[in-house]
């Protein structure tokens, strides 16, 4: 009995899906999940100049190029002609695929002056004439610009709406999947303020000025039947069409690597653990102004591209000539990389475009360029576009989209040398960061010197010292560590000290010379006593050796005396001695 009970999360997984058309749109069906609703209708609303016309002509056409599915583009404002002329510049040839018979253009014009209000006008001639459209070239994408123009001849708002479902019904039955382009009203997201209740998804467009500077965003206001995301979107309108900037698809699941990427400084890659660091990681270098930051960066980029990589430089504070010709005086030499392809500079001021279009820039040339390695230089300056937050979410969004696609990132910051705590970055992005490298100031006395350390490097080990490094006409040059009575010296204080070390040395040398004369020396004495004593010693040897010698002769002798006594004189046995 238990075996044919399923879960209700089971049961929700096996049900249909909505059924969903792509629209082909660069980051609108990440947004939508899957695209537009299909066989239903979407309305596309906002102000004037934020793309809704192109949008559906886009739709369009990818539809077209990308799945082969006809379409039909009725406007009621501007003429075919005019609309063909304006996406040239995208890359969109409607006169072609006109020829092709892939796409039907139509035109209707309405002029509520020549329109009597009879109480019997409604749509049907529009849905004969568009029905017939759709059917001429088998259709499947049906996109009305705009609605407001079409509605201009029914000042009975009884009609008008009754007309309006009437319209959104009939594509439904038609079983295209439509686009309705419609004006932003007053308190409301269209003119009628009744299309967005009909639509099956609506999409809203908005194009703001905040400071001057122009941002384009995109927000789903609902989708029947299906999830999808609901924050504001940026996007930008480039020569190849619409690209939306999908932002919570930005999740923390992508893949890492193993692969070590050098710093192109051997000595910095010292300080690491893995003698560099972990590719598609970030890495982020804060100093105050003039502490090389644009020189290890440019360092950095050279190295990869001399690792046969590709590197994307985005500057905001030097022309790529500027850049290219600087580092050639400390001997890295862009301009052979430039020429190759490996290296592309991009060189803009922050203040050009704001955050939202700088990311959807950054993602559309890292798209075309696919470069496994990032420089910006230096993301300080974005703070004059955005405020604090802003900035920080779009790194966080930049930085989040850089691992995703394991591409290596080298961000530079400027910090403030009045802060007491130089190292803290004003975007507040030290933390996000994986490696954080801080260039500093030594000044000592009467001079300026350069210190390098690591702050972090997640997942290895690595090095606590501040080494100083010189900016040399054959690239950057760190120093051996010099210690002295009072901690680290650097500069002529590292001279003096090496000085005096050398000075100490020598003195130790001379003295252990001049140890090594007196102990010779005494060696020498020791050696002559030696002899002395040993001549001494072999004369009393000798002496004595002579003594004992005598003394044996005397002896021997003594005794031959007494045996030649003993055989003249013989003893007779039995003789008395006479007497007298």
């Amino acid at each position: 009995m238990l075996d044919n009970l399923t879960s209700p999360s089971s049961q929700a997984s096996e049900l249909p899906k909505l059924p969903k058309a792509p629209s082909g749109i660069d980051g609108l069906d990440e947004i939508t999940e899957g695209g537009l609703p299909l066989g239903r209708p979407t309305l596309i609303c906002g102000s004037a100049g934020c793309g809704k016309t192109l949008m559906g002509i886009e739709f369009l056409v990818r539809g077209i190029q990308d799945y082969n599915e006809p379409g039909v583009l009725m406007t009621f404002e501007e003429s075919a002609a005019e609309l063909a002329a304006n996406v040239t510049s995208l890359g969109f040839d409607l006169p072609r695929l006109q020829a092709e018979k892939k796409l039907r253009l139509d035109q209707v014009h309405v002029d509520r002056s020549e329109i009597e209000e009879t109480g019997e006008y409604d749509l049907e001639g529009l849905f004969i004439r568009l029905g017939h459209a759709i059917d001429s070239i088998g259709a499947k994408r049906v996109v009305l610009d705009t609605i407001e123009a079409l509605f201009s001849g029914f000042p009975n708002q009884g009609v008008l709406r009754s007309e309006i479902r009437r319209l959104f019904r009939w594509l439904k039955d038609k079983g295209v999947t439509t686009i309705i382009t419609a004006e932003r009203g007053e308190g409301t997201l269209t003119r009628q303020g009744l299309e967005e209740y009909v639509s099956d998804c609506v999409i809203l467009l908005d194009n703001r000025v905040i400071d001057q500077i122009t941002t384009r965003r995109l927000r789903i206001v609902k989708y029947r039947g299906s999830t999808h995301g609901t924050n504001e979107y940026p996007y930008l309108i480039t020569e190849e069409g619409i690209s939306v900037l999908p932002v919570t698809s930005l999740q923390l699941n992508h893949e890492v690597s193993d692969h070590i990427v050098s710093s192109g400084i051997p000595a910095l890659d010292e300080m690491f653990g893995r003698r560099g660091f972990y590719q598609g990681s970030s890495v982020l270098i804060t100093g105050t102004a003039g502490t090389a930051k644009t020189t290890l960066a440019a360092t950095f980029a050279a190295e990869i591209c001399r690792n046969e990589g590709r590197c994307l430089f985005l500057a905001f504070e030097e022309s790529p000539q500027q850049l290219v010709r600087n580092m050639q005086s400390v001997s890295i030499n862009l301009a052979p990389y430039v020429a190759n392809g490996r290296l592309r500079i991009e060189a803009t001021r922050p203040t050009l475009n704001g955050l939202e279009r700088h990311l959807v820039s950054i993602h559309k040339v890292i798209k075309d360029f696919k470069p496994t390695a990032v420089v910006i230089d230096p993301i300080s300056n974005l703070i004059s576009v955005g405020n604090l937050s802003e900035v920080k979410s779009m790194l966080i969004r930049l930085i989040d989209f850089l691992k995703v696609n394991n591409i290596t990132a080298l961000f530079t910051s400027l910090v403030s040398g009045r802060n007491i705590q130089q190292e803290m970055t004003e975007e507040g992005v030290s933390s996000l960061v994986d490696t954080w490298i801080s260039v500093r100031d030594l000044e000592g006395v009467g001079e300026r010197n350069r210190g390098i350390s690591i702050l972090k490097s997640r997942g290895m080990s690595h090095s606590n010292k501040v080494r100083e490094f010189l900016v040399t006409g054959k690239g950057i040059q760190l120093l051996d560590v010099v210690i002295g009575p009072s901690g680290i010296v650097t500069g002529a204080g590292r001279l003096t000290q090496q000085l005096q070390e050398q000075a100490q040395l020598m003195a130790a040398q001379q003295e252990a010379e001049r140890k090594d004369r007196e102990l010779e020396r005494r060696r020498r004495v020791l050696e002559a006593t030696i002899g002395n004593l040993r001549t001494e010693f072999e004369s009393v040897e000798e002496e004595l050796r002579q003594i004992n010698s005598e003394e044996l002769a005397r002896q021997q002798a003594l005794a031959h005396g007494k045996a030649q006594f003993s055989e003249t004189i013989p003893f007779q046995e039995g003789s008395q001695p006479q007497q007298s």
